[in-house]
């Protein structure tokens, strides 16, 4: 008989603590660099990287929390409160799907992870402004963006998610 010692689960304060951090680290990646799309009023920005970061080190609800959170207040402090509540809910299912994907250990899960969270952001925005904001066809002119944000967020951040996993005291994971 083989008994397995119980993981010791993060006290509440450090895990709200590294989700306020986390959440403000994706909102300061998402303001950092922006570069508006016409078509859409929208923005490209580099904020995903800060997401996956998060969602691959942390897990899925840390990811869904500071994915959405962190970005729907960025597009409130930069001017475009319009998009937060759409942020919060696609930047938010993008975390949350890529933590739940990955599985901590192998890179190619972290990409496969990246790849849906990704294509559920693609897609997530393009519905929105198709449908709610009105855009219609205009919509097309932010996926090449869009796309970028996913490929520049993966190759940054499942290189960086790696090392915090390995630097990181197990008190942080």
């Amino acid at each position: 008989m083989t008994t397995e010692i119980p993981k010791k689960r993060k006290p509440p304060v450090v895990r709200v603590a590294v989700l306020a951090i986390m959440t403000a680290v994706v909102c300061v990646a998402t303001i950092l660099i922006q570069i508006p799309i016409p078509q859409t009023k929208g923005y490209i920005n580099i904020g995903d990287t800060m997401i996956f970061v998060t969602a691959l080190t942390f897990g899925a609800v840390a990811g869904g929390l500071a994915g959405g959170v962190g970005s729907a207040l960025a597009d409130i402090l930069s001017g475009y409160a319009y998009f937060a509540p759409i942020t919060l809910i696609v930047k938010g299912i993008e975390g949350l799907l890529a933590g739940l994907l990955t599985n901590k250990k192998k890179v190619a899960r972290d990409v496969i992870a990246v790849a849906i969270g990704g294509s559920e952001m693609i897609l997530g925005y393009f519905l929105a402004e198709f449908y709610i904001l009105g855009v219609e066809w205009g919509a097309l002119a932010e996926v090449p963006g869009n796309i970028f944000q996913i490929l520049a967020g993966g190759v940054v951040g499942i290189p960086l998610a790696l090392v915090l996993r390995k630097r990181l005291p197990e008190i942080l994971k």
